[in-house]
């Protein structure tokens, strides 16, 4: 699988996160060091998500959940639950990244590094996501002991 690595603006995006375990949480953790705007829906919700600055539907999913919704990332833990959203919005034509099945993803997220105004994004198609976080790790490493000079 090959991926357009880009940057998208999503401050003011329709996000929708389906799932409120871990991976969900480790995903709107991200999401939250860029926006706001996003909304989790899951019967069960962890605490950490809870304390996000997220919208929180504790109920199941539904097909309605998804109108409006511009960016998906679907994170139930139920491989055949998680097909059959992505598969409403495809019909939807609604970007949806299926954690933990890259054939599923319109998208990915890479290993992010971010530093006042810069963003530093490795990804690894999939492949190697352990690689891809060790790599940032290196870079991060390299910028903060003044190595790398990103001025």
């Amino acid at each position: 699988m090959d991926y357009l690595p880009i940057t998208i603006k999503i401050v003011s995006a329709n996000i929708l996160i389906v799932g409120g375990g871990k991976v969900a949480t480790h995903k709107a953790q991200i999401l939250a060091r860029f926006t706001t705007h996003a909304t989790i829906v899951a019967p069960e919700i962890t605490e950490e998500l809870k304390a996000l600055p997220f919208h929180i539907k504790e109920k199941t999913f539904e097909a309605a959940d998804l109108d409006g919704v511009q960016l998906l990332f679907v994170c139930t833990g139920d491989h055949e639950l998680n097909h059959h959203i992505k598969e409403l919005a495809a019909e939807r034509h609604i970007l949806t990244s299926v954690c933990d099945d890259p054939a599923q993803c319109d998208f990915i997220s890479p290993a992010i590094y971010r530093n006042d105004n810069l963003t530093i994004a490795v990804g690894s198609d999939s492949r190697d996501v352990k690689r891809s976080i060790r790599v940032r790790n290196r870079i991060k490493e390299l910028i903060e002991n003044g190595t790398l000079q990103i001025d």
